[in-house]
């Protein structure tokens, strides 16, 4: 579904991503995991269409998105749950919804989506009424998956889903991130608790300052020793 070739990034000198070559097959859910500053989110955000490439291609179901702007690619099925979940604070929880299917226009099938996402968030179908901003953590990170699913996605990009919630809400998460996969959503998925994320994967990339270092299943990364000690608080 989603292709990767050669992909480098620059921010002014800095090389802040180098040659990175990935794929995500319909269907899967891959991971990405590395420390903080590898790459992650600037791969994620160039697949999205916020940052430019340098040189490298992506591609959609074969199709070369590279240089086509971020609605497009909303338009074609890329949709992203951001780092810091980035909801509009001062909005309805159905405002933020709303706002997932900004470039849609079939209104009974946008009213259906709604239903579908208070039926698998049914805290939000409570709360429709209520200011984003006065949600808790967890909710707010359940309004952001809602909202990328409103657009209809075939692949979502999640960047640190379980950022600053509690273990029980983070197990929370990531049955939900299963529970869309199941569905039928393909996943590319970054986050720092490498253990869960390896749990979930089908695959996985590790990215170390901007390069690909290894690859593997999620199960193969989760057992190597390397991964273990680097990233799983192994000895």
């Amino acid at each position: 579904m989603l292709e990767i070739k050669n992909l480098n990034v620059y921010y002014g000198v800095i090389h802040a991503l180098k040659d990175i070559s990935l794929t995500v097959n319909a269907g899967e859910i891959v991971t990405l995991i590395g420390a903080n500053g590898a790459g992650k989110t600037t791969t994620l955000r160039t697949i999205s269409g916020l940052i430019k490439a340098t040189s490298g291609d992506i591609l959609l179901e074969g199709k070369n998105i590279t240089s086509l702007p971020a609605p497009e690619r909303v338009q074609m099925g890329i949709s992203q749950v951001p780092e810091g979940r980035r909801i509009f604070p001062p909005m309805s929880v159905l405002e933020n919804l709303e706002m997932g299917a900004f470039l849609r226009k079939d209104k009974a099938e946008i009213k259906k989506d709604l239903e579908m996402v208070y039926h698998r968030f049914p805290i939000l179908g409570d709360r429709k009424k209520q200011t984003a901003g006065t949600l808790s953590g967890g909710e707010q990170q359940m309004l952001a998956i809602g909202r990328a699913l409103m657009s209809r996605p075939r692949i979502l990009l999640m960047d640190e889903p379980s950022m600053g919630l509690a273990p029980l809400l983070v197990r929370e998460i990531f049955e939900i991130i299963k529970d869309i996969n199941r569905m039928g959503t393909t996943i590319l998925l970054i986050e720092q608790n490498a253990s869960m994320a390896l749990s979930i994967a089908h695959r996985a990339y590790v990215l170390e300052t901007g390069s690909i270092i290894i690859s593997g299943t999620g199960e193969e990364l989760a057992k190597s020793s390397e991964i273990q000690k680097s990233y799983l608080g192994g000895e």
